[in-house]
């Protein structure tokens, strides 16, 4: 029988900060990546309202320092540090992972470049799945036995309504020998975010540890799209009359399910789900873009993603 979905107070027009009311979270700790900016500040802000002790792993250190002391004055909590981290630099993953301490109860994985002109890495992986999946899986596999110690730790993973145009690529996950396609690697590198959740939840279940991913909405007012390639967007990016039935949020409403999925009591234990509008999506219907897509959910290809994750990042460093 199919396990009914998760439903929840809040919907779309929720924010942040409704959905953190009320939730304590002294003594938790937290990592945000992407957090200098937009949902993932946000997020950061309102896990620090509730108390938590929050690291912005950010790429520029400068930023991330303005965004610690705006955070900190805003919610009065002292406790908001900075680390440095470039998610597509294996050895920056793995310094952010040697210099942790302690435990970790809450990793939002928010952080994330789209439809980016063809970028490589050094090791000459596809940048956008480089960043947006294989950074995300080497900074929270490294990190399992702090989330573990942690006691019921959660990880999240930030993904997009995008997914639903393609599955992860396994021929080629990396572009090596197809014509690169900005929004093919956008697509695979949030399905892959999808999948890795539900690799936590089938890994991880017994160590107390649960993984999430989600869909932040249409949000107008976030740097996500200073990464793509201008020729490459649309010519309408947003839909401000909500025509498609997805209406445009702000940042606020943007992070509420990200927050929901971090600290809500409400998801207790929930694990390898897919959230949107701060409920459980429903499958994906072709046309409306909503929902999940199948072969996202998919065991057999959350467990071929972990293996092959695994297998590209026990490469020799470049």
């Amino acid at each position: 029988m199919d396990t009914p979905r998760i439903t929840t107070p809040f919907g779309a027009a929720s924010t942040a900060a409704d959905v953190v009311a009320g939730v304590d979270l002294s003594g938790r700790r937290a990592v945000v990546t992407g957090a200098t900016s937009g949902i993932g500040r946000e997020t950061a802000r309102a896990l620090a309202s509730a108390g938590a002790e929050v690291t912005l792993a950010v790429r520029n250190a400068e930023a991330g320092e303005e965004a610690a002391r705006e955070i900190s004055a805003a919610t009065g909590n002292p406790d908001v540090l900075v680390a440095p981290l470039e998610l597509a630099d294996r050895r920056s993953v793995r310094a952010f992972v040697s210099a942790w301490q302690g435990p970790l109860h809450i990793l939002v994985n928010n952080a994330g470049i789209m439809a980016t002109p063809e970028l490589r890495t050094a090791e000459g992986w596809e940048m956008q799945f480089a960043t947006n999946h294989l950074g995300h899986f080497g900074l929270t596999t490294g990190l399992h036995d702090a989330l573990a110690a942690a006691g019921r730790a959660r990880v999240v993973n930030v993904s997009s309504v995008g997914h639903v145009n393609g599955e992860v690529l396994f021929d080629d996950p990396v572009f090596a020998r197809h014509p690169y396609d900005p929004w093919a690697a956008y697509s695979q590198s949030k399905t892959a975010n999808v999948l890795f959740a539900v690799g936590i939840a089938r890994r991880w279940a017994a160590d107390g540890i649960t993984g999430n991913a989600l869909n932040p909405g249409r949000i107008a007012s976030t740097g996500l799209s200073r990464s793509a390639d201008p020729a490459a967007l649309p010519p309408q990016s947003f839909d401000p009359a909500g025509t498609t039935g997805v209406s445009v949020k702000d940042v606020p409403q943007g992070a509420a399910t990200s927050v929901l999925l971090a600290a809500s009591p409400l998801v207790e234990g929930v694990t390898g789900r897919y959230f949107e509008d701060c409920q459980e999506a429903g499958p994906f219907t072709p046309g409306v873009r909503r929902g999940v897509a199948a072969y996202a959910l998919d065991p057999a290809k959350a467990d071929r993603l972990w293996q092959l994750s695994e297998e590209l990042l026990a490469a020799p460093l470049p």
